[in-house]
Order: structure tokens, then sequence, then C-alpha cells
């Protein structure tokens, strides 16, 4: 089905990559926060079952299936988004429509039962709930923009001018989050590197907006805005700083965003290793107070009995690292960016 809809395409590029479907972004990071919740299904799904006397599947598997049809929902609207084929994102819908009902009514049925708020099985669901019914929101919002299945006239769109030129082979802004993080379009320019000298075709041009003139012309009307303000007081002079701020401030702050975020999962590393340091010492103390439960009611899991095990420990150690690298990466690659944007302007 993904790869019918990517050879439905009726707009030719030269690139394989445009973005245009409103809340892209937004539906990259739902769905990269979801898989993260389906991790933590899995894990306390098999946490709780090892706690038991008789193997109970159900409290894991479905989680696995979950996570599996997570990461198939993003291919296939990758497919769909690069090759220009908004009516397959129909199916999607239907998916998110049907995963939000179930987890719905699994949500309903805890309540019912009086599982309570504290349980960590319960507290999952619920963002599970919240998760799906974004994610379906965000795939209205694409019908409604985009007009589509319902309407008459759909929206037409069209390439950026950047995606026209053959001569652009800079791809970062184009791409998605994942291959942003990862710089995954940069392969076929290492490859071809790797097998010849590069010249200063294979690089090709600059986007648009990254060119010295487009910021130029953006730091100018920032500095003319500043000189309107001022005109009423004699005393006072338009400020550069300023219009460097107007002109350059949101990827400053972005940058610094990611700074921040990046140094406050440093403290993940310490914390998760005296964890681990102290559940081996509970477990050689034969202090470890984990026992098998009988009645499969009584298996669910407080947040502070799930961050007890070992091995989850372990897990969000090794994410935690993973996620503070690509934020660490993320704020200089804008800062190198926008230095750079801000040099050619000035």
């Amino acid at each position: 089905f993904p790869g019918w809809g990517s050879q439905s395409s009726k707009v030719q590029i030269h690139h394989n990559t445009w973005l245009h479907f409103p809340g892209h972004n937004l539906r990259w990071i739902l769905t990269f926060t979801l898989l993260f919740v389906h991790v933590c299904e899995i894990a306390e799904g098999i946490v709780s079952d090892t706690q038991m006397k008789s193997r109970h599947l159900h409290l894991f598997l479905p989680a696995i299936m979950g996570f599996v049809a997570a990461t198939v929902s993003i291919v296939y609207y990758h497919n769909i988004e690069t090759s220009n084929f908004p009516k397959l994102l129909l199916a999607l819908f239907l998916y998110w429509i049907m995963a939000f009902v179930t987890k719905t009514i699994k949500l309903v049925r805890y309540c019912q039962d009086g599982v309570p708020f504290s349980q960590l099985r319960f507290c999952i669901t619920g963002i599970m709930v919240i998760l799906y019914g974004l994610l379906m929101a965000v795939e209205i919002n694409v019908i409604r923009v985009r007009r589509y299945v319902f309407f008459m006239n759909p929206q037409k769109v069209k390439p950026p001018e950047d995606l026209q030129d053959l001569g652009v082979r800079f791809l970062q802004p184009f791409v998605n989050l994942l291959s942003k993080a990862t710089y995954w379009w940069m392969n076929t320019l290492i490859i071809s590197a790797h097998k010849k000298p590069v010249d200063l075709k294979a690089i090709g041009k600059l986007p648009i907006a990254m060119r010295a003139l487009t910021n130029y012309v953006c730091l100018k009307e920032a500095y003319e805005e500043q000189k309107k303000k001022v005109e009423d007081q004699p005393n006072r002079s338009p400020s550069i700083w300023l219009a460097m701020y107007s002109a350059f401030g949101r990827p400053i702050l972005l940058s610094s965003t990611f700074r921040y975020l990046a140094d406050l999962l440093g403290f993940a590393g310490p914390l998760c290793i005296s964890g681990i340091v102290q559940g081996f010492q509970n477990t050689t103390n034969n202090t470890n107070t984990t026992e098998k439960v009988k009645d499969p009611s009584n298996s669910y899991l407080s947040s502070e009995e799930f961050l007890r095990n070992v091995y989850v420990l372990a897990v969000l150690l090794f994410l935690a690292l993973i996620l503070q690298r690509t934020f660490l990466q993320a704020s200089y690659y804008v800062t190198t960016e926008t230095g750079i944007n801000l040099r050619g302007a000035l």
C-alpha cells in the first residue's frame, strides 16, 4: 500500500523530499513521543509479567504490536507526503480513530475497575489516549487545509523554488525531523566524496533562505523598523542589536532551548547509574522487596516500583544519552547556521 502511494505522484521534482502537509513537524514529534510511550508500556508489561507465577502475554504483546504499527504509520506517512498523494492519508486517519476508540475503552474499563491514577499502566493508557487524539486532530487539519476527500476543489500546492532548482543540493531545510537529526540526507554526498574528490559543482548552491542577499534584506527591513520607532524620539538612535535580534532572534532562542534540554538530560546519566548500583546492591543483600503475585489484578506497578528495575534504568539511560547528543548537535547546527546568516547579512 505505501509502495503504491509512492508511485502515484502527479508532480515531478528532482528531490525525493517535499514536506508540505500541515502539521508535519508536530506529527513527527507526536509519533516519536508515542514510540517512547510504547517502549514504556512494553517495559511495564514485561516487569509486571516477571512478578507473576504464570505468563500473561497480553501485558506486553499488544504494546509491541502498537510499537510496530506506530513505526509503520510514520513510514507510510513519509511515502505519502513525498509522493503528494494525500487521499491515501484517509487510511491513516481511520487507524487513528480506531486506536483512539480502543484506548479510550481500555481507559474507561480501568476507571470502572477502580484502578488508581497512581498506577503506571493507567497513566500510560491516558497518555496514549491524548496522543492518538492529537494525531487524529492533525489528520483532520490536513483534510481541512488541503481540502481533499470531502471537498470538490482540493488545494493545489507547488514545490518550493529551491526544490525546483537542480543546482540546490543542500536539503537540510526540506527533510523530515529524523533526517535532520541524523543528517541522513547527506549520505549521497558522503558516498560520492568517498569515491572521488568533491568539487563545487557536487556541493551545489545554497537555498534562497541561506544566501547573503536574502539575510541582508531581512536585517535591513528589521533595521528600518527600528528607525521608524525612534523617529519621534530625537535623543535615541536605531539599535543594530535590536534589529539583529528581530531578524535572527527566533533561531537563537531555538538553539538556546536545545542546549538547555541537552544540559537537563545530562542529569539522567548519574541518576540512572545511581539507581542501577542501588538495585544491584539490594539484589546482593537479598533486600529486594519484589515478590511473585498470584492474582493478575494485583500486578499493577507504580512509577516508583517501575524505576527500581535496573533493566528499565539501563534502557532509560541509553535513550537519554541519545536524546542528549541529538539536542546538543541540533544546538550546534542552529548556532552555526545563524552565525553564518548573520555574518552574511552584516
